[in-house]
Parts: structure tokens; sequence; C-alpha cells
């Protein structure tokens, strides 16, 4: 159906009367756009944005590379491997009560994956009894484009008795997570996903200790590491703690503390010169990683670090007092200024590509259902921007957010550096995020270097708009996908 169909524009006054949503006059004014149903490939998605300098030729003409060959080195042999078999039933949390849910290896949060920078890591991923297909997304992992795990993208969903082997180098040393991205509103939400940690080549820190904590709501039930109590790590006085923070939910989570801390690292990058924080609070976009890094008092007393606020992380020697809850402080710690400035590696004065991601809403269908729905520059799903990049290009983005909600944008197989938030320049250390929480109002300007071949989701981690069309790509020139959404396959990647 053509935008000048007249059937569109009767399609438009007949909903638009059903429900209420909009004269027929006001939804002729925004060109009304409905959401695709029955099968479709992301490479006739929308319209191509392809702005700044385009060397000749691309496209995904003769000649075009397929995602499923963009892999890791087949020769080489894994340094770790793991089994991860999914299963759907019940999530037992303790300190809580059983929920309807999914597991990984029989626990939610499935088990924890640990690596050192440089292995190669091959994980084969089972689905023992997920009825609907499933898969692993390595969140914050630059992983080669054929491990990312999107469903209709880069493979089809791995169906109930199926295999799949995930191989990646990990290059860089951070905090991680898995999750499912099939059906990822509701897998993710109940319990099908992990946390994965790089330690940097030369091995962790001596005398720090080091543990993870993820922040996950089952049916309502706010845990940490799978818990819905408080987690205790024994320390000694003067020694430091590392907490890795991982937010898995959909919404922004708080962290601070009875005692000062640092930010040390953000979404799997160091921070330049961290200085210890006191009186602030520091937030955490749903799917975005943050360490932080306390102290434990040298006169023997506990500290207590709020991770989520309804759940804390108590550091100190065995047998100490744990200290009361702390409340949360109203000032927040600005990480566009945090820390000491550093090297770049790139010249953000001079992309080659520069693009804008306009956040909004307005009435349309997604799989035929009338409603108020996100668009991204004007438009809906699937008739939204494809970023078109070539490899070796600086990119320079404009993500602006004209809607009255938080996004936490993530884009898939990149790393982007925040140069500015409503024109106010960065001012600390460089701030390296997959995950960006963009505010109502908000604009930022971000850069990455494009230099991981593949077609690559940026969307919004509340995963609710995301299933409601906050969906766009980077496609490379000259890659293509075999994969299809809605197919026999049964891909649905949100």
């Amino acid at each position: 159906m053509s935008r000048s169909d007249p059937r569109r524009h009767d399609l438009a006054r007949r909903v638009a009367a059903a429900t209420g949503l909009a004269g027929a006059l006001g939804l002729a004014a925004f060109g009304w756009a409905s959401s695709r149903l029955g099968e479709y490939s992301v490479m006739d998605m929308g319209e191509h944005a392809a702005h700044g300098a385009a060397a000749p030729g691309g496209g995904v003409g003769a000649g075009a590379v397929s995602v499923t060959s963009l892999t890791a080195d087949p020769a080489r042999p894994a340094d770790v491997r793991v089994e991860l078999v999914a299963r759907r039933g019940t999530v037992a949390v303790p300190g809580g009560r059983v929920t309807d849910g999914y597991t990984v290896n029989g626990t939610s949060p499935g088990p924890e994956i640990r690596a050192r920078q440089g292995q190669l890591v091959e994980v084969t991923f089972v689905n023992e009894s997920v009825t609907e297909g499933a898969t692993l997304h390595w969140h914050g992992v630059d992983v080669p484009n054929a491990a990312d795990g999107v469903a209709g993208i880069t493979q089809d969903a791995v169906p109930a008795g199926g295999r799949h082997v995930y191989r990646f180098v990990a290059e860089d040393a951070g905090t991680y997570w898995y999750h499912s991205h099939q059906l990822s509103h509701e897998q993710v939400e109940k319990g099908l996903l992990g946390p994965l940690v790089v330690d940097p080549a030369r091995g962790r820190e001596p005398g720090v200790t080091d543990l993870v904590a993820l922040l996950h709501v089952y049916a309502g039930q706010h845990t940490l590491n799978g818990r819905a109590e408080d987690q205790r790590v024994t320390a000694a006085p003067g020694s430091r703690t590392r907490i890795r923070v991982v937010n898995t939910d959909q919404g922004t989570a708080a962290v601070w503390s009875s005692v000062p801390y640092r930010v040390v690292a953000t979404d799997g990058r160091d921070v330049v010169g961290p200085t210890d924080v006191t009186g602030r609070t520091v937030l955490v976009p749903a799917g975005g990683r943050l360490d932080v890094e306390v102290t434990t008092p040298a006169d023997g007393r506990a500290a207590r670090v709020h991770v989520g606020g309804a759940r804390s992380v108590v550091v100190g020697p065995a047998g100490a007092v744990p200290p009361a809850p702390v409340g949360q402080p109203r000032d927040q710690l600005d990480l566009l200024a945090y820390g000491s400035p550093g090297p770049l590696g790139l010249d953000p004065s001079r992309p080659d590509r520069r693009f804008e991601y306009v956040i909004g809403r307005r009435p349309g269908l997604v799989d035929g259902r009338p409603g108020m729905y996100w668009t991204v520059n004007g438009r809906m799903f699937p008739d939204v921007p494809m970023f078109h990049v070539r490899e070796g290009e600086v990119v320079r983005m404009r993500v602006v957010n004209q809607s009255d909600e938080v996004h936490p944008m993530h884009l898939h197989g990149h790393h982007v550096v925040v140069l500015s938030r409503d024109s106010t320049a960065a001012q600390g250390s460089p701030w390296w995020v997959d995950s960006l929480d963009v505010r109502p109002g908000e604009a930022y300007e971000i850069a990455f270097v494009a230099d991981n071949p593949g077609i690559w989701s940026d969307h919004c981690h509340t995963l609710s708009h995301a299933v409601e069309g906050l969906v766009a790509h980077v496609v490379y020139d000259g890659v293509t996908t075999p994969f299809t959404i809605n197919g026999l396959a049964g891909n649905q990647p949100e």
C-alpha cells in the first residue's frame, strides 16, 4: 500500500473513529503508517539514510556478504567453552516466591561466564523447552555479526530441541551480560539472561574483591543476583571491592553508598582518572553496566552500597554490623564531566557520516492494533531509517528525544562516545557506552568508528518500546541477511 493510496487514508479514518485516538483529518495529517504484517526482511525496511561522504559503489548487489560469514576465525580453537541450556518453567527466587519464567542451566540469572581478554569464547546454546524459540545476544560485547543473536537478522531463533553455537573473541575487558533476542520483551523480563565478565589480559588486580551485582525484577520481586535479599561480602578493613552493577531491568537503576565510591568503568570501558563520589547518586540505564569501587572503612565498620534502590551490597569484615540504609541523595553524578580527559582514538569533528535519530510518538498500527506508537525521524516501524555506513568511517549521530518518556538507547556491535548533551560538551573522561539514557527533551551528540561490519540493531532497551517500534538499524554497505521476520522460523526479535 503506497503512502498516497486512498485505502491507507480510509483505514486511518475507520480506525480513528473506532478508537477515538484522533480525528480522521488528524491522522491524515500525520501520514498514517502501519507495521508490516506477515513475513519481511530487514533489508526491505524504511528509507536508506546515507548522509555525508559516500564512495562509489556500495549497496547489497553482486558480491554482497552474508551476515552468516561474519564470524570469528573458524580454525581457532576455543579457550573458554560453555554450554547453556534454556528451559521454560518456573523461577525460584530465594527470599521471595516462585514465579513463571525461564531458566538457564536451571537458574535465573544463568551462570556467570568469565573469560580473559583476548580469549575465544565458544558457547553452545541448547533450547530444551522454550516453545517460541530463543537466542543469545551478547549485550555490550562487540562480537562478529554472525554471533549477535538477533532472531530474523543474524540467525533463526533456535527451536525447542535445537542448538546453536556462538563464537567470539573477548576483545575488551569489562562487564557485560547475555539475554535472548527472540521475543525479548517477554523472555528477558522473565529471566532468560545471565552475566558475562571479561577480565583484563593481565588478570584481576591483586587484593581487590570482584563481584557482579545483577539487578532484575521477577514479577514485582526486586532481586540482586537472583535473590530477593541483600548480599554480604567479606572484605578486610582498608581493602577495595569492585562491584559490577548490571541493570537487566526495563528502567533506570540508582546506585549510591554509605562511604565514598568511585565509578571505574561504564559499559565495559574504563574511566580515566576516577575520583571519590560522596553524597551523589549515579544512574545506570536499562541494559547498562557500571563498575563502582569502594574501600572498606579502616576502623572495621562495614559499608553499604545501594544498588537499584531496593537491594544493597554490604561490604566489611566478618561479623561487622551492617550500617543502616542511607537515603538516596538528590544530587546526581554527571558522567559528562566526571574523571579526566583522555584520547578518543577518533576525530569526531570531521565525520564521514552524520545522522539524526529523532524519537517521537504518533497514532498508528502495530500488528494490526491501533494505538500511540514510537517513531524514528517521524516514521513508524518498519518505515524507519536504515543508517548506512562503510567500514572504517567515523560516524556522528544526534539522538533527540521528543517524547515524554526516558529511552535507554542501545547500539549493537559498537560502543559510542558521548560528545555533548544539549550542546554542553563533554569535559571529563571519554564516556563510552552501548546503552545511553536519553531523557525527555534531551539531545545527545555521539560518535563511533564503523569497525564491525554487519547489520546492527539500534533500539530502545525498555523492551516494550522496542516491540512497539522503537528500533532502527546501522547497516554496512555490501552486507545482507538471508533471515526474515515473521516467517516459518517464527523469528520475532523484540
